[in-house]
C-alpha cells in the first residue's frame, strides 16, 4: 500500500513549492515526487507521527484495467453504479462491465480469463467449485443483493388457478400465493399426457432452486437429477428448461413455456405486455435471500489480491449508496439507478419497467399494486456480506435435487462453504473504508460474527433453517433426496 500524510493545506502549499510553478498540469507522480522531498517533521503544528494528520492508504493495485461481465438484470446495479458513481475510479480501477448473452458464457469467460470478474448467479461459484457442470474453483468476497426475482405463469394459467381457488379471483389476493391451486393443472396435464413446461435461468441458478421449492412444497415434483440425467427432469411432474432471462417474456407468449421464474425486468415486463401474470416474489419463497454475487477465479485472487479487495471497496460503496434512505425510510437513489439501468448498454428495458421494483414497488396485475421496499435489497441487513450460511443452503438444494450425487457428512458443507465465501477480503475493504470514513463499522457485521445467520423459519412452507445442522434441514422435505442421520455428526 501507499501511504499518503495530509495534514493541512500548508503542506499542499509545499508541495506545490517544492514542485516549482508552471503552467503545465501536474501529474500526480509529480505529487509523490514533490511530497517525498517534505521534512513533515519541520512543520509547525504537525506531529509527524500522524496524531494530527489524515492517513489515506491506497491499494497498490496489481491490474488497473478490468473488465467485468454481466447479464442484463435489475441486480447487475452495484457494478453500474460503482462504474457511473466513479467508485471504481476511485479505487484506480479503469473498469469495463459488458453484457454477456447467457451465464454459461458468462462463467466460460471468467474461467478462461477473457472477463476478470462478472456479476453471477449466487450458485455458480458452488457449482463449479463442487464439480457440477463446468469445474473451476471459483470464489466470492462480495453478495450483490437480496431477494429480486418472481414466479409469473402465464394469463391461461392463472385463469385456472383462479377456477381452482377461488379467493385468486379477488383484485388484490391474499399473498404468499402457493402453487396448491396450480398442482390440479399440472395433474391434469399428466393424465391427458401433456408435459408442463416452465424457465427456469440456469440449472444452478437461485431460480431453478427457488421454483422447485415452490413447486415441492405444494407437492408438485420439479424432478432429480443424475450422472446420467442431467436435466433433472426424473419422476418430474413439471419439466423446467433453460431460458436467458430476456427471452423469458417472448417465450412465455410463444407458448414454448407456461410459467418461469426469473429476475426483474423480466416479471414486471409480463404484465406491462399483459402476457402474463406475476403469482409470487422469492421474497416469500425465502425471505432475504442471497441472489447474485461478485465472482472470479481463485487464480485470480491469487495473482491479483489488492485489485480484488479495491474491487470490493467499489462494490461496498455502490451497495450503501443503492440503499441509501431519506429520514422517513424513503429510498433516494433508485430512480437514478432505474435511469441508468434502462441503458441500452446495461439492461436495456424501459425506465418505467426497471424503476417499479427498484423504487420499492412490485405490480402483480392492474389491480394488485403493492409497496415491497425489500423486493430488492443492495445492502441493509448485511446483504453484501459473504455468509457461510447462504452458500451452505445451496448445498443442501443440490444435494436435495441430485445435483450432488453422493451422501456428504455435516462437515462437508462448512468446508466447502470456507473455500468459495471469502468474508476475509470483505472485511479487510471494508476496514480501508471505515478508515477512510466513507463507511461506519454498524454497516457490517461485528468482529465476532462467525458467517453463520441465525436459523430461520422465513420459508413458504414454514420449514426451519440452520445452516450448521445442513442433514436435518435436507431430512425434512418430502421431495428430495434425504441422507443417514449419522452424516449430521460427521
Amino acid at each position: 500500500m501507499r501511504r499518503y500524510l495530509i495534514a493541512n493545506l500548508c503542506c499542499v502549499g509545499l508541495v506545490a513549492f517544492a514542485i516549482g510553478c508552471s503552467s503545465s498540469e501536474i501529474t500526480l507522480e509529480d505529487l509523490e515526487k514533490a511530497a517525498a522531498k517534505v521534512d513533515v517533521a519541520r512543520l509547525e503544528g504537525v506531529d509527524a507521527s500522524g496524531a494530527d494528520a489524515e492517513v489515506v492508504e491506497i491499494l497498490d493495485v496489481e491490474k488497473p484495467n478490468l473488465k467485468f461481465g454481466f447479464i442484463k438484470l435489475t441486480d447487475c446495479a452495484p457494478l453500474v453504479i460503482a462504474k457511473e458513481k466513479g467508485y471504481f475510479s476511485d479505487e484506480g480501477l479503469n473498469v469495463e462491465i459488458e453484457a454477456q448473452s447467457n451465464w454459461k458464457v458468462l462463467l466460460d469467460r471468467v474461467i478462461d480469463g477473457q472477463l476478470d470478474g462478472a456479476h453471477m448467479l449466487a450458485g455458480q461459484p458452488i457449482g463449479a467449485t463442487i464439480g457440477f457442470g463446468t469445474q473451476a474453483h471459483i470464489i466470492t468476497a462480495y453478495s450483490l443483493d437480496y431477494n429480486g426475482n418472481g414466479i409469473t405463469v402465464s394469463n391461461e394459467i392463472w385463469s385456472q388457478m383462479q377456477e381452482n381457488d377461488p379467493k385468486l379471483k379477488s383484485p388484490t389476493p391474499q399473498h404468499p400465493i402457493s402453487a396448491d391451486s396450480l398442482k390440479p393443472i399440472v395433474d391434469s396435464y399428466k393424465q391427458e399426457g401433456k408435459d408442463f413446461n416452465m424457465g427456469m435461468v440456469f440449472p444452478v441458478s437461485t431460480h431453478n432452486y427457488e421454483i422447485r421449492y415452490w413447486l415441492a412444497a405444494a407437492g408438485i415434483h420439479p424432478g432429480m437429477y443424475s450422472e446420467e440425467n442431467i436435466q433433472g427432469t426424473i419422476d418430474a411432474d413439471v419439466l423446467l428448461s433453460v431460458t436467458p432471462p430476456p427471452q423469458m417474456p417472448g417465450t412465455l407468449e410463444a407458448g414454448t413455456i407456461l410459467g418461469y421464474c426469473v429476475g426483474e425486468p423480466w416479471n414486471q415486463q409480463a404484465v406491462v405486455k399483459g402476457i402474463g401474470v406475476p403469482v409470487t416474489t422469492n421474497y416469500d419463497i425465502w425471505k432475504n435471500n442471497p441472489e447474485k454475487v461478485f465472482g472470479v477465479t481463485k487464480q485470480w485472487n491469487d495473482e491479483y489480491p489488492n485489485t480484488h479487495v479495491a474491487v470490493v471497496k467499489a462494490l461496498i460503496r455502490a451497495g450503501k449508496w443503492l440503499d441509501e434512505t431519506d429520514a422517513d425510510g424513503n429510498l433516494v437513489n433508485r430512480q437514478e439507478a432505474a435511469k441508468l439501468l434502462s441503458n441500452k448498454d446495461y439492461v436495456g428495458a424501459d425506465e418505467d419497467v426497471i424503476d417499479n421494483s427498484m423504487t420499492g414497488t412490485f405490480v402483480f396485475q392492474e389491480s394488485d399494486v403493492r409497496p415491497m421496499p425489500d423486493f430488492n435489497v443492495f445492502f441493509k441487513y448485511y446483504a453484501s456480506y459473504p455468509h457461510y450460511s447462504d452458500c451452505v443452503w445451496f448445498l443442501t438444494q443440490m444435494r436435495r435435487w441430485g445435483q450432488i450425487t453422493e451422501e456428504k457428512p455435516a462437515s462437508w458443507y462448512a468446508e466447502k462453504a470456507k473455500d468459495i465465501y471469502q468474508p476475509a477480503i470483505y472485511r479487510k475493504a471494508a476496514d480501508m473504508l471505515i478508515s477512510e470514513g466513507k463507511a461506519s463499522p454498524n454497516d457490517f457485521p461485528g468482529p465476532d460474527y462467525d458467517g453463520y445467520r441465525e436459523p430461520t423459519t422465513d420459508f413458504i412452507d414454514g420449514k426451519s433453517y440452520d445452516a450448521k445442522k445442513p442433514i436435518e434441514y435436507l431430512n425434512s422435505f418430502e421431495i428430495g433426496n434425504k441422507d443417514p442421520e449419522p452424516l449430521a455428526k460427521q
